[in-house]
């Protein structure tokens, strides 16, 4: 049988699989930023990816449900590819990923390979960053009650960042 004109590749697997394979993929290098798989996985699930990388750019309501319908169900990977990544990569125009070769599988001699996202350094700056910021704001306050009278009581609320000394007069 003749191979013009197909696109994609079969990947040993029926086409109800194949796409379960592809989408899940797809999930985890969203979620992970990098997966190990074979070549022939990672060249079938780059172009794709891109898309979807594309699509998160604009993040308008349409493109959102349209990768949704490629993703399926996965709702943790569509938040982090419209909220974080589609924001990262706000400025590229393509060229969202990389396939890097990483040599045979022992077992049956499959070329192996890692696909990852680009530029994810900056998101995990980012990410450490707004978590130092969340840690700091969320302490807890302490309340700290000073005497005036014996009868009056006035209570204040300080962060407990700053330093202040209680002082009870009597």
């Amino acid at each position: 049988m003749h191979r013009h004109q197909y696109k994609g590749r079969k990947l040993s697997r029926k086409a109800g699989p194949r796409k379960a394979l592809v989408r899940n993929l797809i999930s985890q290098v969203i979620l992970h930023e990098k997966v190990t798989t074979t070549l022939e996985k990672a060249k079938e699930i780059k172009p794709t990816l891109e898309k979807l990388i594309t699509k998160a750019k604009s993040g308008t309501l349409a493109d959102r449900r349209i990768v949704a319908k490629t993703l399926s169900n996965n709702d943790l990977a569509l938040t982090k590819l419209f909220e974080e990544l589609g924001p990262l990569y706000k400025e590229r125009n393509g060229g969202y990923t990389r396939i890097i070769k990483l040599g045979t599988r022992k077992g049956d001699g499959a070329t192996m390979a890692q696909i990852s996202l680009l530029d994810t350094e900056l998101l995990t700056k980012k990410v450490m960053a707004d978590s130092k910021q969340k840690k700091n704001s969320n302490k807890p306050e302490k309340t700290e009650i000073k005497k005036t009278d014996q009868t009056k009581k006035t209570v204040k609320t300080t962060k407990s960042t700053e330093k202040k000394s209680v002082k009870e007069k009597k």
